[in-house]
């Protein structure tokens, strides 16, 4: 069994290198060494210590960032990009447990999915998300009220400790991303389908490739006719209990449309890590290009004028200190 030595920087908050899936997958096939010296750096978008390493750089996110390949080897997203064998588009939606059972037949409760509440609003994003969603949000509410059970826009007065306990309670959410990028969703819109509460839908215009866009409300961009369209098509559902079921019998996605990221996410890890290191290498390091990865690792690690006079007063001030003292 060839030993791998890997290391994992700039992941999320919490994220545990050795209970990762990534971890968990490569050690299925190698001996798995994790190490400050790595030949394989696996590295996400919330920091900068990957500029550090000058190893096989992996690139992996959750977040609607497009990689940025003149500092990495390989990268995992959610755009369409063809890049050859450097890229594989795997969204992040694909590896959640709650994923796997959306193409599965649907066994519905009808008289159980109509004798719900309304519809909720589960968020806590108060900084960087486009204000459709609150607009939205808004404009419902003038319908009939719409359950707020998060830290953003709270109408409930308590926070919600069970999303999805508390999303199947109610016969529609509102799964709105943070931003509408091409080719990427998240759990906003899987996590209300896996309980069956049917998602008003706003993000990846490219939905349909992965979902059937016939089972939830899909509100295509973020005007204002098609803000009233959606509300009026929630408001018809709502008041209509035959076209609602109808809807929800459509299936989530078809056969089709599974993303099976184990087997891409194998596939993917496989081809690079059965090259040598050298013949794994694809980021140039010679040219414009090397010359665009110093200024990144001097702009982010360089001290800035003003860091070097706060160190020179500093340890001026320590001086006088230290002859008045004595």
């Amino acid at each position: 069994m060839k030993t791998i030595r890997i290391n994992f920087v700039d992941f999320w908050k919490n994220f545990n290198p050795e209970n990762s899936a990534i971890y968990n997958r490569l050690k299925k096939k190698w001996q798995v060494v994790i190490s400050s010296e790595p030949d394989y750096l696996f590295y996400s978008c919330y920091g900068y210590e990957h500029l550090k390493y000058d190893c096989i750089r992996i690139f992996f996110t959750g977040e609607n960032i497009v990689p940025d390949f003149n500092i990495c080897d390989y990268a995992i997203g959610f755009h369409d990009l063809n890049l050859g064998d450097r890229y594989r588009r795997i969204p992040l939606f694909s590896f959640r447990k709650n994923y796997t059972g959306l193409a599965d037949k649907k066994v519905i409760d009808r008289e159980k999915l109509l004798n719900r509440k309304f519809c909720n609003f589960l968020y806590s994003n108060k900084v960087n998300a486009h204000p459709v969603r609150k607009k939205f949000f808004d404009q419902l509410n003038e319908y009939k009220k719409v359950d707020s059970g998060g830290g953003y826009l709270n109408n409930l007065g308590y926070r919600v400790t069970d999303k999805t306990s508390f999303l199947s309670e109610y016969k529609f959410t509102l799964a709105f991303e943070n931003s509408t990028t091409e080719g990427y969703t998240t759990e906003k819109l899987i996590d209300p389908m896996s309980v069956h509460s049917m998602p008003v839908y706003w993000g990846n215009p490219k939905v349909g490739r992965d979902f059937n866009t016939s089972s939830f409300i899909h509100l295509k961009d973020a005007s204002g006719p098609q803000i009233l369209n959606a509300i009026e098509r929630i408001i018809y559902l709502d008041q209509n209990d035959a076209s609602y079921l109808e809807a929800m019998e459509e299936p989530w996605l078809y056969p089709e449309q599974v993303i099976h990221s184990d087997n891409l996410y194998d596939d993917f890890l496989s081809q690079i890590l059965t090259h040598s290191v050298s013949q794994a290498k694809r980021r140039a390091e010679y040219g414009f290009n090397g010359v665009y990865t110093n200024r990144l690792k001097n702009y982010i690690y360089k001290p800035s004028p003003g860091t070097k006079i706060l160190k020179r007063i500093t340890a001026f001030s320590k001086k006088i200190l230290a002859r008045i003292s004595s």
